[in-house]
């Protein structure tokens, strides 16, 4: 499979059509099609937030959480459905290192942080950004920054991190009976 054949095939149909419906001749797109390569980690982040926040640039969206058929929101929404991975997308690894399975090489928080900073920046050839008196991404999908970072700090040590239910309610599959040695974030 060739996505230049099959763009190619699909600017000649739609063209003939619209130049049909328009009475002119001409190429549909014009050239908006084309191949960029992302030779390294900046140049992946840079596609991929300037992808993300396409909707909110054009002022279709308030928020990257707002802004549908995009990548972040489907990201926002198994975080908020408390799943691990979204399908069809990539996971994001943090800091690869050898032998650590494909992934994009940040940390979704991170990534998440970088979208909410860069929608607020203002651009003059753009419509839209993210208004600066809405709140930070991580307030907005109900993470409090101490209980974050405190959940972050578990994380990197590699102990128990989740409300008091759900560790409970692994301690049979780690063979234990009660909490012992694990800190809980607060709920």
């Amino acid at each position: 499979m060739s996505i230049s054949w099959f763009m190619r095939l699909l600017n000649q149909h739609i063209a003939s059509e619209a130049n049909r419906e328009d009475k002119c001749t001409g190429h549909f797109w014009e050239g908006r099609f084309k191949s960029q390569a992302l030779l390294d980690e900046k140049a992946l982040a840079a596609a991929m937030v300037y992808v993300d926040l396409n909707p909110v640039r054009a002022a279709i969206a308030a928020t990257p959480e707002t802004s549908d058929f995009t990548s972040i929101k489907a990201r926002i929404n198994a975080i908020e459905n408390e799943k691990t991975t979204t399908e069809g997308l990539f996971p994001f690894v943090g800091n690869p290192r050898e032998n650590i399975s494909e992934g994009i090489p940040f940390r979704l928080m991170n990534y998440l942080e970088l979208i909410d900073w860069t929608g607020r920046q203002c651009r003059e050839d753009k419509r839209g950004q993210i208004d600066s008196r809405t709140p930070p991404i991580l307030n907005r999908l109900g993470f409090d920054s101490a209980e974050w970072l405190d959940a972050y700090k578990h994380a990197e040590k590699g102990t128990l991190i989740g409300t008091e239910s759900s560790s409970k309610g692994v301690l049979s599959l780690l063979g234990r009976k009660r909490l012992c040695g694990f800190r809980l974030p607060a709920t």
